[in-house]
């Protein structure tokens, strides 16, 4: 069965807890088979905005992944950690110092601007052909080498020892615990990110995103035209038969409709040619 022609951008509020891999498998099995990318990764830990393209607008991910990212980060001072956040081996550091607000905030204007960053052990960048975080779990310790990376501005929101709370504007492939680790360094009582939280990544921001677990056909297919069809209709529609439409569509030739049932719900996936709707995707 040859792939329908659907294809769009979901704005999704990734939960905690899952790989960013999850959620374009929940986007899967609601489009397949048309191809699914998201623009970006984001941590198991860490919640907020993953935008996902689907079909022909998967082309667009390099530029989404260009996009300026907005996080707000939680810290926890006095630690130190193997993946610089709560989920790693997370030891005290003894005889730590409990730094001013204004110490804080010095430190933290340092990693603004073009830096050079090195990524966390436990991270995907490539070493050697491999996966930082694959090795890293292999008990081997990486020679990770510095990268450039663009933080536009970094605020604290809230600060009370050993908790802080931060809100980054960076570029892509900032990460925001090398922020906290490297700054935790610099003050001498070490630091380890508690909470990620993604509020934006280019125009798709956190106050439009989906909830993951309220995904549906309906929301996945979105930005398509759709067609009501009747009782008559849905019975050619379960029988994968093409049914005639006297109204147009769009204005693409076999360009992919979205077809509901008399009750709302989503009936099909259909191309559309010369006032055929040709059924691709039938969900019973």
């Amino acid at each position: 069965m040859n792939s329908p022609d659907c294809r769009g951008i979901l704005n999704i509020n990734k939960p905690a807890d899952i790989t960013s891999r999850r959620v374009v498998d929940v986007v899967q099995r609601i489009v397949r088979p048309a191809k699914v990318g998201h623009g970006g990764t984001l941590d198991p830990l860490a919640t907020g905005v993953v935008v996902v393209c689907i079909g022909a607008a998967t082309r667009l991910i390099s530029y989404v992944q260009q996009g300026r990212k907005e996080y707000r980060a939680q810290f926890r001072l006095g630690l130190r950690s193997n993946t610089d956040d709560i989920t790693g081996e997370v030891e005290s550091v003894e005889d730590s110092t409990q730094p001013t607000a204004a110490a804080v905030a010095q430190a933290l204007q340092n990693y603004v601007g073009e830096i050079d960053q090195v990524p966390p052990q436990f991270s995907a960048v490539h070493i050697d052909g491999r996966r930082a975080y694959k090795m890293a779990r292999a008990g081997k310790t990486l020679d990770i080498p510095a990268r450039p990376v663009q933080v536009y501005r970094i605020e604290i929101l809230n600060y009370s020892f050993p908790e802080l709370e931060v809100e980054i504007e960076c570029g892509s492939g900032t990460y925001i615990r090398s922020i906290g680790r490297d700054m935790g360094e610099e003050l001498g009582c070490g630091a380890v990110m508690t909470q990620l939280e993604r509020t934006r990544v280019g125009d798709y921001r956190l106050d439009s995103a989906v909830e993951l677990d309220s995904l549906s056909r309906e929301s996945a297919v979105s930005h398509l035209p759709r067609y009501a069809c009747s009782e008559a209709d849905m019975e050619n529609i379960q029988h994968g038969r093409a049914i005639h439409v006297a109204q147009p569509m769009t204005d693409d030739s076999a360009a992919a409709v979205a077809i509901t049932a008399p009750d709302g719900r989503l009936a099909a996936i259909a191309t559309y040619k010369d006032e055929m709707l040709a059924p691709k995707n039938v969900f019973k």
